[in-house]
């Protein structure tokens, strides 16, 4: 058998079919290799997606931050002489009792030196819860007020049958607050034996309906 023969013969056509093969099998390996390859415009897209997430939950985090800083330094202010103040309203407390402890019969019959004692002693009092209100502190007026253990404290009980029950009727000692918070609660006296509060609002809407 020639040269020419095995050239042209069955095995050179094997040959070309598996050459042929291996051509299809690279161009397709090729052609997969660049069809897994991520687009870099997606790719692109995905990362500024995620940088925008962590800016806005950083900004988020500031402005909570922000707000909270803002808050703390306000509650610093408003609240930072609360223990003074407490102090300060036990002496506006020995102040008041040195004046009720006058009899009214010597204030009226006192001469000039008592006189201006005891308004001395009214005046600096005026003074001191003045200062203390430019504070923040503010006095509780509680009477005619429905009872409130947020903001007073009960010592005794008064029967009224014409006040509904559970009405501020005396204060025993005054209370006071500092921003939106208790100073100190009121100490009072309640009403007992009137009516039920739902009950006298409801007389008096039927009053107003009748007038």
């Amino acid at each position: 058998m020639t040269d020419e023969t095995t050239k042209n013969g069955p095995d050179a056509t094997a040959a070309d079919a598996a050459a042929d093969a291996a051509a299809n099998v690279e161009t397709d390996t090729a052609e997969r290799g660049e069809a897994s390859q991520p687009d870099p415009l997606e790719l692109l897209k995905a990362e500024n997606s995620e940088l925008r997430d962590r800016y806005l939950r950083l900004a988020a985090e500031m402005d909570n931050l922000r707000r909270r800083t803002e808050r703390e330094v306000k509650d610093a202010k408003s609240y930072s002489v609360a223990g003074f103040a407490r102090d300060m309203l036990a002496v506006s407390d020995n102040l008041r009792r040195a004046l009720d402890a006058i009899p009214p019969e010597v204030k009226a019959a006192a001469d000039a030196g008592l006189t201006t004692l005891i308004e001395g002693v009214e005046m600096t009092e005026r003074a001191m819860l003045s200062a203390l209100e430019r504070h923040g502190v503010r006095k509780l007026e509680p009477v005619g007020q429905k009872f409130d253990p947020n903001f007073h404290q009960a010592m005794f009980e008064v029967p009224n049958p014409e006040v509904p029950s559970n009405t501020v009727v005396q204060v025993v000692q005054a209370g006071f607050t500092i921003g939106e918070r208790v100073l100190r609660p009121a100490m009072v006296g309640v009403a007992k034996g009137g009516p039920k509060p739902v009950e006298a609002e409801a007389n008096s809407v039927f009053d107003e309906k009748d007038a």
